[in-house]
C-alpha cells in the first residue's frame, strides 16, 4: 500500500510538467481529430486529444516510438501535426488590413520569444513578416504582461490571392522557450483575396530553433500604453509590436 501511495504522489508530482503551458483560444484554432491520428499516430493524437497546450518536442518523443507515426505527412512543426482536414468548419474569413484581436492562455510560463506570422500551410513557408514580435515572452522571470495573452495584429495587405483557398494559408502563433527546448504552436485556418501583389522579402521556414524576424525601411515607431513601442511599415503594410 505505502509503495502504491508513493507511486501515486510521484506521479502526480509529474503533472505540471507534462499537461498545460500553452495556445492560442481566439480566433478559432486547429484542433487535433482523425485525420491528425491517422498520418501522425493514435498515441501522438492521445497526446494532444489530452492536453492541446502541450509542446512538439514532447509530441516527437511520443511520435518516435510508434510505427504509425508518418513523419512526412505529420509535420508536427507545422500546427503540431494538426490537420486542415480535422478543421474544415473553423476556417475564418479576413480581410487585406483587417485588425485582428488575438487571445491566448499560458498555463505555465516559460521565458522565450513569440511571434504571429502567415505561413503556407502546404509548404511550412512564412510569407509575410512577423506580424508581432515578443522579444521577451511567458517570462518566469516577472509577472506576464497582459499583452501576452491579449494583443492584435494587422492582416498584411500584400498578399495578392495567395490565401483565397481554404486549407493554405494560417495565421501561426510560435512561442519558442528556446533554454528548455520547447516549443508551443497555435494555427487559425483563414481565407483573404482582393490585396496587392507585392512581394515579401527572404521567405523564410519556421523551425523550433529559429525565430525569424525582419528589418525593413521607411518605418516609424512611437510608445504604446503598456512600456513597448509599435513600429508600422508603410512599405510592408505589416505591424510589428516589440515589448521592451
Amino acid at each position: 500500500m505505502h509503495q502504491i501511495a508513493t507511486t501515486a504522489a510521484f506521479m502526480l508530482a509529474l503533472v505540471p510538467s507534462v499537461y498545460g503551458h500553452g495556445k492560442i483560444t481566439s480566433p478559432p484554432i486547429r484542433e487535433p481529430g482523425s485525420a491528425m491520428e491517422a498520418v501522425c499516430g493514435q498515441q501522438v493524437f492521445n497526446n494532444q486529444n489530452s492536453n492541446d497546450q502541450g509542446n512538439s518536442q514532447n509530441e516527437l518523443q511520443v511520435a518516435l516510438t510508434q510505427t504509425d507515426y508518418n513523419a512526412a505527412k505529420c509535420n508536427l512543426f507545422l500546427c503540431k501535426g494538426y490537420q486542415f482536414e480535422d478543421n474544415t468548419a473553423n476556417v475564418q474569413t479576413f480581410s487585406p488590413g483587417q485588425v485582428i484581436p488575438m487571445t491566448a492562455v499560458i498555463s505555465a510560463p516559460h521565458t522565450g520569444t513569440c511571434n504571429v506570422s502567415v505561413v503556407n500551410a502546404l509548404t511550412n513557408t512564412q510569407i509575410s513578416d512577423n506580424l508581432i514580435f515578443f522579444p521577451d515572452y511567458a517570462s518566469n522571470a516577472h509577472p506576464i504582461p497582459a499583452n501576452n495573452t491579449a494583443f492584435s495584429i494587422t492582416m498584411p495587405t500584400n498578399l495578392g490571392n495567395q490565401c483565397n483557398t481554404p486549407g493554405t494559408c494560417v495565421i501561426q502563433w510560435w512561442w519558442n522557450a528556446a533554454s528548455i527546448n520547447q516549443t508551443y504552436e497555435s494555427c487559425v485556418d483563414f481565407v483573404m483575396s482582393g490585396s496587392g501583389s507585392g512581394t515579401i522579402p527572404n521567405p523564410t521556414t519556421t523551425t523550433a530553433s529559429m525565430t525569424t524576424t525582419t528589418t525593413t525601411s521607411d518605418n516609424s515607431c512611437e510608445a504604446d500604453d503598456v512600456g513597448g513601442t509599435i513600429c508600422t511599415w508603410f512599405d510592408q503594410s505589416a505591424t510589428e509590436m516589440v515589448i521592451i
